[in-house]
């Protein structure tokens, strides 16, 4: 006699639909679980998060410019004089 298995496989669960009204409030229960940052916490990831895609940014800018220039004096580009 063979023993039920304690998990059961994809094939044997049922996949019951949810109600719009019980998706709205376990929702609605899931989002008063989230603990939302203050005003001040939130401007410091706003200047940290601008002065890092800035930094970023000023990084790619200088390696495209250089990488250019390297590529033009390998490869015979215009001239600049």
């Amino acid at each position: 006699m063979s023993e039920p298995k304690a998990v059961p496989t994809p094939r044997e669960r049922k996949h019951e639909r949810t109600s719009p009204a019980l998706f709205y409030r376990q929702v609605v229960a899931e989002l008063r679980k989230v603990v939302w940052p203050t005003q001040q916490q939130l401007s410091t990831y706003f200047v940290v998060v601008l002065v890092f895609v800035l930094v970023m940014m000023a990084i790619t800018s200088l390696l495209d410019l250089g990488f250019g220039r390297l590529f033009f004096a390998i490869f015979g580009g215009r001239d600049n004089s």
